[in-house]
């Protein structure tokens, strides 16, 4: 009777552990996703959410059994104690597993405590100045750093024979991520930076600072600004005050953004910029990935937002697939991981856990169609967070 009992227990103790494992295994882990959806900004956030809902529309709303649920919440912009409060509302209150997003580098280093303290993974779909990865272990960066690509353009300026330019810069952490990188690398090779100029971050007046420019006359101009208004009021200026004219080149990172190049026209003509993605970039990957992000959002296009975006969902179903809510083993599911984007071949460097990947040199011209491309034209393989290596 009493091996009778026992045998029972033990096979109602094993059924409750297989219904209580397949419960765990079905329940639904939520992400957390901070970004810009109102202001100046706003088109930061709506292009990550158009990314991450391509993602999922291409690999189902599952990862491992477990369902997955995006919850967008709005930062409105640069907002250090609105991003903080932000991830304090989603990780106490929403409960989330993880969190994803952060436009911007002040608002990522804000929550770098409490996803400490929390031991919440943060997939960061941009912020893109290279220490912030340093801030928390459970930071994760898709997008870019921009030492990963102003250095290549320093090293591509300098071979087409450029050795005089003027730095101008958006004065926040990015921005003096590239002025550093670009400028260090191009005085080593026996560059002369004429001039480093920081431009306020909200400015959208640009004239000033062209003048101060032309009247040194470089061979090039090196830029870096926050994609959106800000650039395409600041590539308008370049043409309106007669630089090119002049004979100063163009050169940048992400001025020539896909949700501006088309109003910019064929002033856009030309420019020549070092970055980690193209909407035009030659890929069956990239085609499927813009034909579904057409499809799903008509009139919206693909650039550094939509694909960092993208592969941070990818990374974050990796996470989710292998450990679910346990989120204290997730990072380390996630280091090394090489995958192929829409951007090309891609990986997770194990101790930075930021990107390696192409950086293309691109220069703006028009497709068949007539449509204003950013055309990639030379790849330099594999590139590294160049500032983590400082």
């Amino acid at each position: 009777m009493r091996k009778t009992f026992l045998k029972a227990l033990g096979s109602a103790c094993t059924l409750s552990l297989l219904l209580s494992g397949a419960a765990l295994a079905d329940h639904t882990v939520k992400v957390g996703v901070i970004a810009p959806f109102s202001g100046p900004f706003a088109i930061w956030g709506k292009q990550f959410k158009d990314g991450v809902e391509v993602y999922v529309a291409q690999n189902g709303e599952t990862a491992g059994g477990h369902t997955v649920e995006f919850i967008y919440k709005d930062s409105g912009g640069p907002n250090p104690s609105g991003a903080k409060s932000l991830a304090q509302e989603l990780i106490i209150q929403d409960q989330v597993d993880y969190l994803g997003g952060l436009v911007f580098t002040p608002n990522a280093l804000a929550v770098a405590p409490l996803i400490d303290e929390a031991q919440i993974p943060t997939v960061i779909f941009n912020a893109a100045t290279s220490s912030i990865v340093m801030e928390s272990e459970y930071f994760v960066r898709t997008s870019f750093s921009l030492w990963q690509v102003s250095e290549p353009m320093a090293q591509w300026a300098w071979d087409q024979g450029i050795r005089s330019v003027v730095v101008s810069v958006t004065d926040y952490g990015p921005g003096n991520d590239a002025q550093v990188a670009f400028g260090s690398a191009f005085e080593e090779l026996g560059g002369t930076v004429l001039d480093a100029i920081k431009m306020p971050l909200q400015t959208t007046d640009f004239a000033p600072f062209m003048q101060r420019i032309k009247d040194q006359n470089p061979d090039a101009l090196f830029a870096f600004l926050p994609a959106g208004p800000p650039t395409f009021a600041f590539v308008k200026s370049y043409n309106e005050n007669g630089l090119p004219d002049a004979g100063i080149k163009f050169l940048g990172t992400g001025e020539t953004d896909e949700t501006n190049l088309q109003a910019l026209g064929d002033a856009a003509l030309g420019l020549t910029t070092a970055y980690h993605y193209s909407a035009a970039h030659d890929s069956d990957l990239n085609r499927a990935f813009t034909a579904k992000l057409e499809e799903m959002s008509p009139g919206s296009v693909a650039n550094l937002a939509s694909v960092g975006a993208y592969d941070g969902a990818h990374v974050l179903y990796e996470m989710i697939g292998a450990v679910g809510s346990d989120r204290t083993k997730a990072v380390d599911v996630v280091r090394g991981m090489e995958w192929e984007s829409p951007r090309g071949p891609v990986s997770l460097d194990p101790v930075t856990r930021h990107i390696t990947q192409n950086v293309y040199i691109r220069r703006v011209a028009r497709d068949e169609n007539g449509v204003l491309i950013n055309e990639e034209f030379e790849t330099i393989p594999d590139v590294p967070d160049l500032g983590l290596m400082q």
